[in-house]
Formats: structure tokens, sequence, C-alpha cells
């Protein structure tokens, strides 16, 4: 196949997909539904910036409205010796002459080279067959038609800048049919295909696209799994097939290389019924059976594939789920090592091996796992080394789902709280401000104060999360209730200034509500300040003056944290009452909305959307509040006031009324 072999030209690592959605953990799907829609993208490593553009690589790349017809060779300048009788460069006469031999020298290249004509032809029914606003059938017709024109030439001309697009539009618009025929005429070439600069994107759309080839696609990557993944452009279409694409089964063709040459030697025939069996069990299931110096042997080969994939950090291959796949491999297999001291010498040179790029890892399901497994094993010397080399990326870990949980696991089992505090909680709370935007920023801020709390944690992420504590409970001395005071005190101070700087604003969104209540309820520490910075905005006027910036109290999330907080804490469901907080004083919190909000606001909260709001606060100074206070707010709600209530139709009237009456006894 001409071309095939040729080296492809060398850029810089293609950068992992933008910022992730909430990953599946489950097998990807090998339907053809994945052609709709919107084309899903590798997890970002947190090492990594987020693109301005908002796309990925491949999507930059494959921007047909950018596309250039010619490649670069084909525009090569013609140097100022060819022009036509030594005329003068500052003739214009000469300089269009000059140009006309130039273009004629372009056309004459083109039409030296194979399959120009092909091309050309191609090139004239891919124009209208690429357009975006077609009806389905009219470009149907084209991609037939295209396809007539390049059937049995595709590998011929496929590595080509042009013409790859050419093929990659009959993939992406043509029906199962021209794919498959397709994928079959370039069977047997996909390990150097991947390898090409243009042609590893039509390779990562058949993997994609085509379900019934994939796995023999990913059958030509055996035996050259690892030298493809520190390969700049077949990297990429390894990760996406693994991560994005394939099955248990296809994962284990591409994990087979890891294991070593006597794995693959001595493995079952590729695609057998017994064998996609045996891959469902992953590692596990290639060691049944092994014991003794053979089973060393398979261990010390994946190992030693890793620290050549360590070793090469620079390559990129580090942050993919297939090297993060095999390291978890490795980790339980030692794990299930019976001899302490083996187990211990093997889980210590593996560290030692990928300690400095640790966080190239956290940003996948199996990379997190890994690395909270290393925190959880670990010594004091290397939990700190880990804190190191994760602590300047701690802000974006905290955002993603999967990095966020190697921050729980390390608050959960370093017993130096000093540490983390200095090194961890401090990142966190200095950045609460752009945290409470998302909802993994918001679980980081909650960890801090109630973690595996079942108000913001799932039951499946609490069980995730609690996975490593049968080793907290060997490796850690400390008390996990010890330990969360001590977080939650570290925490404390950053958090209440949070509130008194910008809590105010942030009640006002849904999430940020939420936020700020468990700081008030929970956090440690003098929080007159965080009072006084949301009793504030309930003092204007109300309604509110401003059609577009509505009164905190008509905002119902926010008039459901004030209510919480006059209760002091939250309603449990199980016992149906309301669960105190021992950190936090309703009773100061109802005196500080006496003297900041005042009679005019308060009255005419009651007589609004805040009766419920109004009625906790009397129920609060009837129950706490002194004698003074009590004198004060009877005043407050006089007999014109409350024949005013009774008259309004306003949502929790009765409630009010009741209130006001039982403080009157």
């Amino acid at each position: 196949m001409p071309g095939l072999q040729s080296a492809s030209r060398k850029r810089p690592a293609v950068s992992q997909g933008g910022p992730k959605s909430k990953k599946q953990h489950s097998e990807k799907p090998s339907s053809t539904k994945l052609e709709e829609g919107k084309i899903q993208k590798r997890s970002r490593p947190v090492t990594q910036p987020i693109p301005v553009s908002g796309l990925s690589d491949e999507e930059e790349e494959e921007d047909e409205d950018n596309f250039e017809e010619e490649e670069a060779e084909d525009q090569e300048i013609v140097h100022d010796e060819m022009i036509v009788d030594g005329a003068s460069s500052k003739d214009p006469n000469a300089a269009r002459e000059s140009h006309k031999v130039q273009r004629v020298l372009q056309e004459q290249r083109r039409a030296a080279k194979p399959h120009s004509q092909l091309l050309a032809d191609a090139k004239l029914v891919w124009s209208l067959a690429r357009q975006k606003s077609i009806p389905s059938a009219e470009r149907q017709k084209h991609v037939k038609e295209l396809m007539k024109v390049t059937q049995g030439k595709v590998k011929d001309i496929v590595l080509k800048h042009d013409a790859s697009r050419i093929i990659q539009t009959i993939v992406k618009y043509g029906g199962q049919k021209e794919r498959d025929q397709v994928a079959m005429e370039l069977k047997g070439h996909y390990k150097a295909l991947a390898q090409s600069k243009y042609s590893k994107f039509l390779v990562t759309k058949l993997i994609r696209l085509c379900p019934a080839h994939r796995a023999s696609i990913l059958l030509e990557f055996q035996s050259s799994v690892l030298r493809l993944l520190l390969h700049r452009e077949a990297s990429a279409v390894l990760a996406d097939s693994f991560e994005l694409y394939a099955n248990a089964y296809e994962r284990s063709i591409l994990l087979r290389d890891f294991y070593g040459k006597e794995v693959a030697l001595f493995s079952q025939t590729q695609g057998s019924e017994p064998e996609k069996a045996n891959a469902r069990k992953g590692f596990p299931g290639v060691l049944e059976g092994l014991e003794g110096e053979r089973r060393k042997r398979v261990l010390a080969a994946l190992k030693e594939n890793l620290t050549t994939i360590f070793n090469n950090s620079d390559k990129g291959a580090i942050t993919h789920a297939i090297v993060h796949r095999a390291l978890l491999e490795y980790l339980s297999a030692v794990n299930d090592t019976e001899d302490e001291s083996e187990r211990e010498k093997l889980r210590k040179e593996i560290f030692e091996s990928c300690q400095d790029v640790l966080a190239e890892m956290v940003h996948t399901k199996d990379g997190s796992r890994a690395v909270r497994d290393f925190i959880a094993y670990g010594t004091a010397k290397d939990r700190k080394q880990i804190i190191k080399v994760i602590k300047p990326h701690v802000e974006r870990m905290c955002t993603d789902d999967e990095a966020q949980l190697v921050l729980f696991t390390a608050l959960d089992v370093i017993d130096d709280t000093k540490l983390t505090a200095k090194s961890l909680v401090s990142d966190i709370t200095t950045h609460a401000p752009t945290l409470i935007n998302t909802p993994q920023g918001r679980r980081a801020l909650f960890y801090l104060l109630v973690p595996r709390s079942r108000r913001h944690f799932t039951p499946a992420q609490i069980a995730i999360i609690a996975e490593t504590d049968p080793i907290r409970a060997k490796t850690s001395k400390k008390s996990a209730d010890v330990r969360e005071g001590e977080i939650r005190a570290a925490a404390s101070e950053g958090l209440l200034k949070f509130v008194a700087d910008n809590g105010a604003e942030a009640a006002r969104d849904t999430g940020g509500s939420l936020v700020v209540l468990e700081i008030m309820l929970y956090a440690d520490g003098d929080k007159s300040s965080a009072m006084q910075s949301l009793l504030q905005p309930l003092a204007s006027i109300y309604p509110s003056e401003d059609a577009s910036k509505l009164h905190p109290i008509d905002l119902p999330h926010t008039s459901r944290m004030y209510k919480s907080l006059f209760q002091g804490g939250h309603f449990s469901h199980a016992s149906k009452s309301v669960i105190r907080s021992s950190s936090f004083s309703p009773s100061a919190f109802a005196s500080a909305f006496m003297s900041i909000v005042g009679k005019d606001s308060t009255v005419s909260m009651a007589a609004g959307e805040g009766a419920f709001i109004i009625a906790e606060f009397l129920h609060r100074i009837r129950e706490e509040g002194s004698a003074d206070e009590k004198r004060t707010v009877k005043d407050w709600f006089g007999e014109d006031v409350v024949e005013r209530l009774k008259e309004s139709e306003t949502k929790g009237r009765n409630v009010l009324l009741d209130k006001i009456n039982a403080l009157l006894l």
C-alpha cells in the first residue's frame, strides 16, 4: 500500500477532551447510537488547562469549514530564479508572469502524483456531500456517489490530508453499509493509519461507528500497544477506544500487551467464547491458575511496562485511562500477594516509579482509585509526597468527580491534620467563591464540615468513599471523629470569612444557600460577622423595589435557609423533629435579627412571603428569648398588625397567627 509506512510528522500529544460531564462507570455500549448527538470526550486531566475555545483537539482538527483543499507541500513557493528571463521583481508584469509559472508548476506536481484524477473527481462530489444545510436524501445521494468514486482505492489515498477528509465524510454521513465497506478496505492497515497525523481521525471514527469491526481493528494493535501509547498520534486513538467505545472484551485486547509476552503466547485463541468470558475477569482472570515463579514473572512484566510509561511521562500516555486500569490491576494483584514483606516491597517499588506523576491520574475512575490506594497504604513520608504532588491542582480536583475522591481520602486517612490543613484545606476554602458554582465544588466544601452526610452525598458516593476504610483502620492511628473535628476546625475560619464576605450573594443561589447553611450550622468559631452579613439584606425594603432582584425572602431556597437557621438545624424525617446543631445558636441568630432587621421589615415580611420564616423567628424568641426581647416583639405585633394579618391571604398566615398568640400568652 503506497505510502502507508512513511513516518508521520510529529506534533504535541493530543490533549484530553474538554471538561467532562458526569462519567459513566459502566461499560460503554457497542451500538451505533453513539453516532447521534454530541461526540463523547475523554476526561481531561486536572494538570491540563481547559481550552478557551471549548473544542477538543480532534474537533478543531476536523473543523471542515476551515479545511484547505491542498496540503502544505502542494503550496511550495517557486524561488526567484524561476522568474522568466531574469525580469525585475519590481516590474508588475514580471511578477504576474512569475505567478503564472508557479501555478503551472503546481498543477504539474499534482498531476504527477498517484491518483491525482481520482482525488480531483472525489473532491467535486465531496464539496457537495459535506455541505451542512442540505436535505438528508440529497446528502445520501452524494455520499453513495462519493463511495463509487473511491471504492477499491481507499487504502491507497487515505494518508493524504484532503483524501482522509473525503473518507471521513463517507463514514460520518454514510449508512452502516458504506462504513463497513470502508472498514473492510482498510483491514490490515489500521496500525499504520493510527500513526498518521491525518488518518488517525478516520480510525477513531470507524472504531466509534463500526462496532462490528471494533474488535478486529483493536486486534491489529496487539503486540504494539505500548509503543503506540507513546506515539504522539496513535496515543489518542487507543485512549479514545479504551475509555469511550470499547466493551470489556475489547478493552482486554488493549490491556493484554501490558501483561507481557508470556501471557500473549499462552493465551487462548483471541475472539473465542472462552477468551471473551475470561476477559470479563480482567487481570485476575489472567492470573488464575498461575503460581510461584510464573505469577511473579507476569507481575514483573506488568510492572516493567508500567514503569516504561511512567518514565516517558512527557509523551502524554500517563493521562490515559488504559494505563490507570493496568496500574490498578497491578495494585490489586499485589494486595492479594500472601507474603506481607513481598507485598510491601512490590507496592513501594511501583509507588517510587510513579510518585511524581500521580496528579496526572486522578481524573479517571481507575486512576483515582489507584492514587487513593497509595494514600491509604502509604507511610507518613509517602503521604507527604502525594500531597506535595497534588497541591498545585487542588482547585481543579475539587471540581472533578473522580479527582475529588482523592482529596476526600487524604482528609480521611492522613493523621497529620496540620499538613492537610495547610496544603489542602486552606486551598479549598480559599476557592469557596468559585467552588459553590458546581455540584462537585460544593461537595468538596461539604466534606470539610459534614463528610458523608446523606443530605449531600448519595449512598453510591458514600460507598465509593468508604472503600479505603478497612485500610485506614490498619494504617491510621487517629479515630475518624477526632480527625474530622480537626479538619472542621481548620476549615471553619476560612469558610466563615467566605460567608461574611460573600454569604448574602451566595445564598441567593440554590446550591450556594445549602453551602452557607452548612457553614453556619457546623463551622466552629465566632459567627457574629457571618450573621450580620446574612441578615443585612433582610433589612432592605420589602417587597423589593427592583423587579430584577427579588428580596431574599421571596427566593424559596433562601427563605428555607433562614428558616433552618431559626430552627438551629435540619428537620429529620426519621425522628419527625429538628436535629439541633451544637455549633450554632439559633437564639443568638434571632437576637441579631431583631437588632439588624427591625420592626418595619419584619412586619412587612410577615404580611408577604415571609410568614413561615417570621413564625419560626417568633417561636425562637418565645422559647429562648430574654424578657426584654419578648416584650419588644409583642409590641411589634400589636392588635392593628394582627388584624391586617387576619385579613390577608398570605401563605402561612394561620401558622404565623398561632405563633403570635403563643407569644402574647
